[in-house]
């Protein structure tokens, strides 16, 4: 069996799995390149059959513009279902407060959590994949999260022979990840076989960046350069989509799949490494954040 017909029936197996283990399914759709191949993944799963669950987005209110209007675009297109969880809401109910670096990243497990106890959502998909960090490679395909959301990695269950286990408690619910045994490459190429759509921020275009802690970033309500920063127009691409403060572009020159596909192939940095910084906080930033919580 080609490798990515493989990865493909294991992803579908997994969502299959964790549908007829689960009351209430929800996909974590957030725009970006693995959300974008788990959706597709789930609606092959049971084409021709309409999605049997909802999408939730976790909108940080500092989200890329072309990334939400790529989701709008996504969910009218399939006729399909989307909650949407807004920190900023959390923010003006007095819930969260402002960090001092504009960064909400870490603020979205809080809109989250409650999205989920809302809808009492018992199965939440997710795009991670283990080759992105280290603590992701830790953590199963069916990951069980406590009645607060947070990960215990001695609660981690075996999963041999691709038999998992989606029993839960009454107020906990499972995390369930079908691309975790891809990689960056892999999510490339089965997007360039299957011709998913993508948002145009993930081929190269001239965008104003600054640069700060060795990333290009780009000015929005989150923030902009400081006094000794100065804006400049490059040639860049994203790796990785997120909270606009504190996801880095790189430059770059690839303008189709087939390019973007041969820049990765040579790269020796993860695209979170290159350009999360909210991955740079310290050695176990991910696991911390999972703990409490973190998808």
């Amino acid at each position: 069996m080609p490798h990515l017909t493989e990865l493909e029936s294991e992803a579908v197996h997994i969502v299959r799995e964790a549908v007829g283990e689960s009351e209430r399914p929800v996909l974590l759709f957030s725009g970006g390149k693995d959300s974008a191949v788990a959706l597709h993944l789930a609606r092959k799963a049971f084409a021709p059959a309409p999605l049997p669950f909802p999408l939730l987005h976790v909108d940080t209110g500092h989200n890329f513009p072309e990334v939400l209007a790529y989701r709008d675009r996504t969910v009218a297109a399939h006729g399909l279902r989307l909650h949407v969880a807004s920190v900023q809401e959390a923010i003006d109910r007095g819930e969260l407060t402002e960090r001092p670096d504009g960064s909400r990243n870490p603020l979205q497990t809080h809109a989250l959590r409650r999205a989920l106890e809302r809808h009492r959502f018992d199965a939440v998909f997710g795009g991670a994949r283990r080759d992105e960090e280290k603590a992701r490679a830790k953590e199963r395909v069916f990951s069980l999260r406590d009645e607060f959301g947070g990960w215990d990695p001695r609660r981690q269950r075996p999963e041999l022979w691709q038999l998992y286990n989606g029993r839960h408690g009454p107020a906990e619910h499972m995390r369930v990840f079908p691309l975790s045994n891809w990689t960056e490459l892999d999510v490339w190429q089965y997007v360039e076989r299957e011709r998913i759509d993508l948002p145009d921020i993930y081929f190269a275009h001239r965008r104003e960046v600054f640069r700060r802690d060795g990333m290009w970033l780009t000015a929005g309500d989150w923030g902009g350069p400081g006094p000794d920063e100065r804006p400049e127009k490059r040639q860049v691409r994203y790796r990785t989509v997120g909270d606009m403060a504190c996801t880095g572009a790189v430059e770059s020159g690839a303008t189709t799949v087939a390019a973007v596909i041969a820049e990765i192939s040579a790269s020796r940095l993860t695209e979170r490494g290159a350009t999360r910084a909210d991955d740079r906080l310290s050695e176990a930033a991910m696991e911390d954040r999972k703990r409490e919580g973190y998808f």
